[in-house]
């Protein structure tokens, strides 16, 4: 299902979470965590609904099946292609790196500048600054094939 170099990574983002490091993530863990990444007020029901779906303790194996489900939930190539074509009227397979940023730093669920230069790191951009977004939608689905 993952590749080792994934593992490893789903490893270090297990450790972090599991605060008290007793190899299995607890509501008191969680809320460590969040209150670490700024957010204090998390609601315990919030809480006891995330460890919910681990249906049991969640130790590393269940930590990365939770993650392969969710994976496996991405949203089909041809639904991202669609939602990007929306935002490329002339139907070239290119939106302006510039203007996407705007929109993605403004709109909706409002991406960070980090968050944007992360995907920017991965989209295929042209020297006009021109992202190639059905190539950057095949990234998405189905990989980085750099990452190999």
């Amino acid at each position: 299902m993952f590749e080792q170099s994934q593992i490893q990574e789903f490893k270090e983002a297990f450790s972090c979470i599991d605060q008290n490091r007793d190899g299995i993530i607890s509501k008191s863990d969680l809320k460590e965590t969040y209150g670490q990444l700024g957010k204090m007020n998390v609601k315990d029901e919030e809480l006891d609904e995330m460890l919910k779906e681990g249906k049991g303790p969640i130790n590393f194996t269940v930590f990365l099946t939770l993650f392969g489900e969710k994976l496996n939930g991405t949203d089909p190539e041809e639904s991202i292609l669609a939602a990007f074509k929306l935002f490329d009227p002339n139907a070239s397979g290119y939106v302006n790196k510039d203007e996407f940023k705007q929109l993605l730093m403004t709109q909706a669920d409002k991406f960070t500048p980090e968050e944007v230069e992360q995907m920017f790191a991965l989209a295929p951009i042209d020297v006009a600054g021109n992202i190639d977004y059905k190539s950057l939608c095949y990234i998405i689905t189905h990989g980085d094939e750099k990452e190999d």
